[in-house]
């Protein structure tokens, strides 16, 4: 699967960030779901979301 690939809209109803338990904006031309309340931007590789806060960058800066 390329790294583009594309997540199920499904899915993205059902995430929610581990920190805030709040919702997901899914930005795909960085590939990346963003936590606005929490400031973090979750990666996603291959199709899969990373939803480690471990694995998140923060978006201060941004």
């Amino acid at each position: 699967m390329p790294s583009s690939a594309e997540l199920d809209p499904k899915l993205l109803e059902v995430l929610v960030c581990p920190v805030t338990k709040g919702r997901l904006d899914y930005d795909r031309d960085a590939q990346e779901l963003i936590s606005k309340t929490a400031g973090l931007a979750y990666p996603v590789r291959d199709g899969i979301p990373i939803m480690l806060v471990d694995e998140a960058r923060s978006l201060e800066g941004d």
